[in-house]
């Protein structure tokens, strides 16, 4: 920018001119101008960074080391690691381990069609009696919150505040035996015998 157009530039802003960003007109003086309005105005210095030169030489001795090692590799078939987990034995094939379904009788079926109906009605009729006790808890509780409210408001405030020490919770159970002092457990001991494939 130069000086003519700086010149230019501040009478504009001296009077006033609403063409003018805000933080240049508002200000007095051209030595209190921001230096936001010539941020735009600053020249680029940068330069495309050079290439480096590559030796034709090289790069093609690169190419013919790679197309080389993929014939080699198309030569050798693709061993295939066996998995012994998902291989069945022959013995299971066999065709007579089959076992026959038994036949059951028209009247055995339906007593045991009954007898899943009549154990589907007792669970819902339990699912349902928890239900109503935890409702009627719920609701035991809610009246005897608010009449705690009733008789006093910091007993209240101190029956609904959350019990930090709660959790974690540890709730031990009986044991079989009871604790043996001074036992020391044994590590254990075991055979390894994970197979260990290598392919050649």
């Amino acid at each position: 920018m130069n000086a003519a157009a700086c010149s230019t530039l501040l009478r504009v802003c001296r009077q006033g001119s609403r063409g003018c960003p805000p933080w240049i007109w508002k200000r007095e003086s051209h030595w209190q101008t921001s230096l936001l309005g010539l941020r735009s105005e600053l020249p680029m210095r940068a330069e495309p960074k050079k290439k480096k030169k590559v030796d034709p030489k090289r790069e093609q001795i690169a190419k013919e080391r790679i197309r080389k090692k993929l014939k080699r590799l198309e030569r050798i078939p693709p061993e295939f690691i066996p998995i012994e987990d998902f291989t069945r034995s022959a013995k299971f094939l066999d065709e007579s381990r089959v076992r026959k379904q038994p036949k059951i009788s028209e009247e055995e079926q339906e007593r045991r069609a009954l007898l899943i109906k009549k154990w589907s009605w007792i669970k819902q009729q339990e699912h349902d009696a928890e239900h109503r006790g935890i409702a009627s808890l719920l609701e035991s509780q809610r009246k005897a919150l608010e009449e705690l409210r009733l008789e006093s408001e910091e007993l209240y405030n101190a029956a609904i505040r959350c019990d930090t020490g709660l959790l974690p919770l540890e709730n031990p159970g009986p044991c079989n035996t009871p604790p043996i002092s001074k036992y020391n457990p044994p590590d254990g001991k075991y055979n390894d015998i994970t197979k260990v494939y290598t392919q050649q």
